[in-house]
């Protein structure tokens, strides 16, 4: 076999990766599209069902650009941010197990949809120093298959990245699960030990912009409330 150029290597490796990324790039941006209809869709939806029980409660979609939107549900602001960036999964991750990567290991190379979690307090009174959460991230590879690693349904009803296809039926019920996720994901009150102290410049600024850190779990770690929400 005749040994490859330096730049033969290249126009392969552009052929037969930089390309795959462009397709992956695009399913990603479709999806992200697709999510951004049904998130502006079920916001209709659910404000004028809500309307019929409670007119204080503000369901809100909110579109930030190409890669982002919001969407406020309640008292919660959900963001969900697409990155522009294609990746592939470490050689370590339980993803590499199945069948479905080992017959085509360009199949392991997904865009990412990442979905945050906030109050949306932290936005109306600019509450810089308030905490949110990545509460779930989907995956979506060449071929539409998906999978979300998230917290509680978001994390074990859309794993099967061999058989599951991200289709505009799945986009809708991922974006369901988050919203039922994140309005029961409750605030909780922090540790008396953790706000006892408080600096005069916080005080003073409370007013102004409510320095006084607030998150749904302050005071907590994340990975220990196992028996709520993981």
């Amino acid at each position: 076999m005749e040994k490859q150029t330096p730049k033969e290597l290249i126009i392969k490796t552009l052929k037969d990766k930089s390309s795959l990324k462009q397709d992956v790039y695009s399913c990603t941006l479709h999806a992200f599209n697709t999510l951004k209809a049904n998130a502006k869709q079920i916001a209709e939806e659910l404000r004028n069902e809500t309307l019929k029980f409670d007119k204080r409660l503000i369901i809100e979609y909110k579109d930030k650009g190409a890669f982002e939107f919001e969407l406020r549900v309640a008292g919660d602001l959900l963001i969900f941010s697409m990155h522009t960036n294609i990746f592939e999964f470490d050689k370590s991750h339980q993803i590499w197990r199945s069948s479905y990567l080992k017959e085509d290991q360009f199949r392991s190379y997904c865009g990412i949809i990442n979905i945050y979690n906030f109050l949306n307090d932290s936005f109306v009174y600019n509450r810089v120093n308030d905490t949110g959460y990545v509460i779930g991230r989907i995956f979506t590879n060449k071929e539409n298959h998906y999978f979300v690693e998230g917290k509680r349904q978001l994390g074990f009803l859309y794993n099967d990245f061999v058989h599951d296809i991200l289709t505009p039926e799945a986009i809708k019920s991922v974006l369901e699960s988050t919203i039922l996720y994140c309005i029961n994901f409750d605030l909780y009150t922090p540790h008396f030990d953790t706000i006892k102290e408080i600096s005069v410049a916080d005080m003073q600024t409370a007013s102004e912009g409510m320095q006084i850190k607030t998150g749904k779990r302050l005071g907590f770690r994340f990975q220990a409330d196992n028996d709520d929400f993981s």
